[in-house]
C-alpha cells in the first residue's frame, strides 16, 4: 500500500459484548480513526446491524468471520458479506482451494450483482494463538509455523485470493516470497511495555505497530491496546503517531 497514510492501515478490532458499546467506542474514536475490524462476538451479537452502524459513520469494514466450510456455504456467506459492503473478509486458508476459489467468484459476482465495490477476500493462515508446538501437537503438522503460514499463503493466491492474515512473524517472509502487490493483514499488535503497553494476553506471535509496518504489513488490527484503554482515541492517536 505504497502512499498510504497510518489511519489507513489502523483497523480497530470491535471486539465488545453489544451494539450499543460499538457505538459509544465508535463514538470516542470519531475522527480519529478511518476503519475497524468485525469479527465473531460483536457480528453473533448484533448481526448487519453492526456493520450497517460502522458503515454510517463512515468507517471502512474488515469483516472478520474466518469463513470455514463447504465451498457452497462459503460463498453464499461472501455473497451475503459482500452485499453489506465491506470492504474486506475472510476465510480460513486450510478450508482447501476449491473452498477459497468459491469465496473470491462469490465476492466478484456479488459486487456486480449488488453494484458495490468487490471486497478484498483474504486467507487466514495460523492463527496468532498458536506455536509451533501447538501446530503440531493439536493440528498434527510437522513443518515450521512459517513455512506453514507461506504454503497456506501460496495456496490461497492460487485460488484468486488478494492477500492472507499472518501474524507479525512472518511478514517479512510473505512479502518476499509473494510481492508487494499481496495484501498482508497483521494482528497480534501490542504496545512494547518499555512504552507502557499491554501484554501478549492470549496471542503469542506479536509485535509493536512500527516492527510490523517496517516488515511490510498493509493493514494492522489492534484491539485490546485500544479498547482496553482509559482513553482509546488518545491510544489509538499513540499508535498513528508511532506509525507516522
Amino acid at each position: 500500500m505504497p502512499g498510504a497514510s497510518p489511519a489507513d492501515r489502523l483497523l480497530v478490532a470491535l471486539d465488545v459484548e453489544t451494539l450499543a458499546a460499538a457505538g459509544g467506542l465508535l463514538g470516542r474514536l470519531q475522527g480519529v480513526v478511518t476503519g475497524c475490524k468485525i469479527g465473531t462476538q460483536l457480528f453473533t451479537a448484533a448481526g448487519p446491524a453492526a456493520v450497517e452502524a460502522a458503515r454510517t459513520r463512515g468507517l471502512r469494514v474488515f469483516l472478520d468471520l474466518k469463513f470455514h466450510d463447504i465451498p457452497n456455504t462459503v460463498a453464499g456467506a461472501v455473497r451475503e458479506a459482500t452485499r453489506l459492503g465491506v470492504f474486506m473478509l475472510n476465510v480460513h486458508a486450510s478450508g482447501g482451494a476449491a473452498m477459497m476459489r468459491a469465496a473470491a467468484e462469490a465476492a466478484a459476482k456479488a459486487a456486480a450483482d449488488f453494484a458495490v465495490p468487490r471486497p478484498l477476500c483474504l486467507g487466514v493462515t495460523v492463527l496468532t494463538s498458536l506455536d509451533r508446538r501447538a501446530l503440531q501437537r493439536d493440528l498434527g503438522v510437522s513443518s515450521t509455523v512459517e513455512a506453514h503460514v507461506l504454503r497456506l499463503a501460496e495456496r490461497a493466491r492460487e485460488a484468486g485470493l488478494d492477500g492472507c492474515v499472518a501474524s507479525p512473524r512472518e511478514i517479512g517472509l510473505l512479502r518476499r516470497a509473494l510481492g508487494d502487490g499481496w495484501v498482508i493483514v497483521t494482528p497480534g499488535i501490542r504496545i512494547s511495555p518499555a512504552e507502557g503497553g499491554s501484554r501478549p494476553d492470549d496471542q503469542v506471535r506479536v509485535a509493536t505497530p512500527r516492527r510490523a509496518l517496517a516488515a511490510g504489513a498493509d493493514y494492522l488490527v489492534v484491539g485490546r491496546p485500544i479498547i482496553a484503554a482509559p482513553d482509546p482515541a488518545a491510544a489509538a492517536r499513540a499508535i498513528l503517531e508511532e506509525l507516522a
